[in-house]
């Protein structure tokens, strides 16, 4: 059998960190990633406790987040689960919804840094204002031509998630734009 090594989306071993000035931008490979879809008829269901968050919001317990992605339909991440079956927990939790795994669908970057820098950098990036990426929402978004989703589940940073064939040219927006900040 061939040896099969694994890689991050920006196809290194590890993941990628860069720092300018106030800002850092780091590849997040550990994060698990699910979408969770209610049927016709269904009541939201808990999920590790956590209720599921109205739209351009964000809900957390613990190292799990959730996001709402469109109608009937969120967004579940659990810090240090990339390499389980993720979408089997969130199903477990919800054995009438829908869940399909995102995990390998996905890039996920964090820009940790001061908050006015962080907003400053954003503006520059896409056509939203301070108050939809702000702690505690979400949105998704255009970003030099690639649909993202910005993610604020607390003070610490911003994650970025976009479709994990666009890994390397969302690097570079954020790797550019932070640089010129600098």
């Amino acid at each position: 059998m061939t040896d099969l090594t694994p890689i991050t989306s920006l196809g290194s071993q590890s993941a990628q960190q860069v720092s300018y000035g106030a800002l850092t931008i780091a590849e997040e490979p550990d994060h698990g990633i699910a979408s969770l879809t209610l049927r016709k008829g269904q009541d939201a269901p808990t999920i590790f406790e956590m209720a599921l968050p109205e739209v351009g919001k964000v809900a957390q317990t613990g190292r799990n987040l959730a996001f709402w992605s469109a109608p009937n339909q969120w967004m579940i991440m659990g810090e240090g689960q990339g390499t389980t079956d993720y979408a089997a927990m969130i199903k477990a939790e919800a054995p009438a919804a829908t869940v399909t795994e995102q995990t390998d669908g996905f890039a996920t970057f964090s820009i940790k840094g001061e908050e006015s820098k962080l907003k400053q950098m954003m503006s520059k990036l896409v056509n939203l204002p301070p108050a939809a990426f702000a702690v505690g929402c979400a949105a998704r978004t255009g970003l030099e031509h690639m649909t993202v989703f910005l993610v604020r589940a607390n003070e610490t940073g911003l994650l970025v998630l976009v479709p994990r064939s666009f890994a390397g040219s969302l690097w570079h927006a954020l790797e550019t734009a932070a640089r010129r900040l600098a």
